[in-house]
């Protein structure tokens, strides 16, 4: 994902069946974003900001995986016990 997946000239994601760019809410959910998320509760904030937020993030399942990998590995390296 690149923060720039907005436009089919530069981020390139184009929509699977329709003739367009995907929008801020399929790539938060493309990023495993909960679909309920909210990107600046209360505040407002341009679609600029809101496509680098989610162009730059680790996808969420990806870095749960990583956290229970590394949590695993030090409960089955922890040498102190």
């Amino acid at each position: 994902m690149t923060t720039q997946f907005m436009t089919l000239g530069t981020g390139r994601f184009g929509h699977p069946t329709q003739n367009r760019a995907i929008s801020l809410r399929e790539a938060a959910i493309f990023q495993s974003f909960p679909p309920n998320y909210e990107f600046a509760p209360g505040n407002s904030v341009t679609v600029k900001h809101t496509a680098r937020h989610i162009g730059n993030a680790v996808p969420v399942l990806l870095a749960r995986a990583i956290g229970k990998s590394i949590q695993n590995h030090i409960r089955e390296h922890d040498k102190s016990r």
